[in-house]
């Protein structure tokens, strides 16, 4: 069975019905045709910018710059509580949050550009994947599960070294944080390094109210996405990074369920109760023929 397979239960239902946790739903506060022409033709220019600078884009602060101008160009706020990475320590950070939209990887390199760790499609994703090419991101094969213990000794071994990194282990999207568990691999690589883990939690608003208009989730595409937030006004995204955890007396499952209770905690929902736009449910392992369901969605 592969490791990485897992199924959530949010569809674009979520994104069409009104539901309590997001009572604006995903269709209020729309901005007219001539704002969602502007706002991508200063997409174009940000992209051009960025193809411009070349290879000084590998530059955190050049990278940092550029993520934050496709934010701003599509009209999204973002609003941040702290840094992701944990000051004073020998080792990098293993920074963690839950999934809810590709705009999750800008926000990341908006707030701290650190390699990422994401599936392999997303290099060659429009937008996001030349912004996470370029930090030196990792992409995995999920397809070929066997790599999955080789990768964790590397990115122990980056961890030990003093590299922090950043991973969205719920695998998959869903409609609202906190969404499902974490997937425990990843955090055998803090347990073997002694790296603290920073759980962030990650959630948009309109106004001040939860929305759903960023997420990407079923069977929605790259381009009807970035059509609706494009078109989504007043849209802003939250970074709210959590106090770090240290390894030392968990293991990868401990620490895997106390990073999401953090997370949890930071959005004002128990854990184990998912947030969505439909019932409640909680993921299963995907069975071989899983990856082709159009209740899957998977990116990063």
């Amino acid at each position: 069975m592969n490791p990485w397979a897992i199924a959530s239960p949010c569809s674009l239902r979520c994104l069409t019905l009104p539901t309590g946790n997001d009572p604006a739903g995903a269709r209020s506060g729309t901005v007219s045709a001539a704002s969602v022409l502007r706002r991508y033709a200063s997409l174009a220019a940000t992209l051009g910018s960025a193809l411009a600078a070349g290879t000084r884009i590998a530059e955190p602060a050049v990278l940092q710059r550029q993520a934050r101008s496709v934010l701003a160009a599509l009209g999204i706020g973002l609003e941040a509580t702290g840094p992701l990475r944990v000051p004073g320590t020998a080792t990098g950070t293993l920074i963690v949050a839950n999934h809810v939209s590709w705009l999750d990887v800008v926000a990341v390199l908006a707030l701290e550009p650190v390699p990422l760790i994401a599936k392999q499609e997303v290099a060659g994703w429009p937008v996001v994947g030349p912004l996470a090419r370029r930090t030196g991101s990792r992409f995995i094969d999920r397809d070929a599960p066997r790599e999955l213990p080789r990768f964790v000794d590397e990115l122990t071994a980056y961890l030990r070294d003093g590299g922090s990194v950043a991973v969205f282990p719920q695998a998959t999207t869903w409609c609202t944080a906190p969404g499902g568990p974490f997937r425990r691999a990843t955090f055998q690589a803090a347990v073997g390094a002694a790296a603290p883990v920073r759980p962030t939690a990650v959630d948009y608003a309109q106004g001040g109210t939860r929305s759903v208009a960023a997420a990407y989730v079923g069977g929605d595409t790259l381009a009807s996405s970035l059509h609706r937030v494009a078109a989504t006004g007043a849209l802003s995204l939250r970074l709210r990074p959590c106090r770090p955890l240290w390894p030392h007396g968990h293991d990868r499952r401990s620490l895997a369920a106390a990073a999401h209770a953090a997370v949890s905690d930071a959005v004002g929902v128990p854990a184990g109760v998912p947030r969505t736009g439909v019932p409640p449910a909680q993921p299963t392992e995907a069975r071989p023929d899983a990856a082709a369901s159009p209740h899957a969605r998977a990116p990063a």
